[in-house]
This record gives structure tokens, sequence and C-alpha cells, in this order.
């Protein structure tokens, strides 16, 4: 029986890089989005969630932005302090609530969007467009979903 624990797996392997890969890229970005910003990256990801005419429920948001309940709830209240998002109860569930993106939120999201874009694009620039892709189409059939919009559409809802 072969041991799949072993990194020399290549199923082991992928997971251990995508995993360094994100504890090292996730502070770096937050840090230099800051610097360029003053905005944290886990309120630009909620910001970009959120760019579209539709409101989202609180649970979806988590969802979307892999954050737990506690965590987005707080999120949603920092956010909402700054006059970024409003939250607003769900009249037909007294227990949840949604939130949406507010004009101010929007146009924050959009100042913020070239740093956030040139922070990510220099981060990637040693890989070419074919690697990108494979890189991209791979992570999607991981999840399943490989009908997922391409990344370059993202936060683009009409």
């Amino acid at each position: 029986m072969p041991n799949h624990a072993n990194r020399s797996h290549p199923a082991v392997s992928a997971w251990a890089a995508l995993l360094q890969v994100h504890a090292e890229l996730v502070p770096a970005l937050d840090a230099e989005l800051r610097r360029a910003t003053g905005l944290p990256l886990s309120w630009y990801d909620v910001l970009l969630e959120l760019n579209g005419p539709q409101r989202l429920r609180m649970s979806d948001l988590g969802e979307r932005v892999v954050l737990s309940r506690t965590r987005v709830s707080r999120l949603v209240t920092e956010l909402e302090s700054h006059g970024l998002v409003r939250r607003e109860s769900n009249p037909d569930d007294g227990r949840s609530a949604f939130v949406s993106i507010t004009d101010d939120g929007r146009q924050r999201l959009r100042a913020n969007a070239p740093h956030y874009l040139a922070a990510i694009e220099r981060r990637f620039s040693g890989l070419d467009t074919t690697e990108l892709d494979v890189i991209s189409s791979g992570l999607r059939k991981v999840l399943g979903q490989t009908d997922l919009p391409h990344p370059a559409t993202r936060g683009r809802r009409s």
C-alpha cells in the first residue's frame, strides 16, 4: 500500500506547495495593500465579493471569502462602521442578515483595485500564460467546479 503522507507523492506535494504559497502570499499581499492603501486584504476581498447589484446572506459571504461565521460578522461590523457595507435583517428569517456594498465601499474598491492587481501581477510575473492557465484549471478541477468563470472576470457581476 502506498504511503500517501509522503511528500514525494504528487498530490501531497501539490497540497504542500499550495499551503506554502497561501501561507506566504496572503500576509505579503495584506502588508503591501495596507501600505499602499490602508485597506486590509480581507476588507478588499469582502468588498470584491459584494461588488454587484445583489446583496448576500452573511453565511454566503462567509463561504465565498472562507471565513467563520464569527469572523465574517466582525469583519462586516468593521466595514459597516467605516460606511463601506450595509447590513440588513432578513425579513423572512430573523436569525440571518443580508450585507451589501455601499457607494462608498464601491468607490474604495475601485480606488484600491490597481494596487491589488499590481501586487498579484508582481507575485505571478515569473509564470507565463500557459502556466497560469494550468494552475487555474487544475485548482478548479480540485474544487470540482470546472465551470467557474475565468479569474479575470471575477468581481464583474451584472
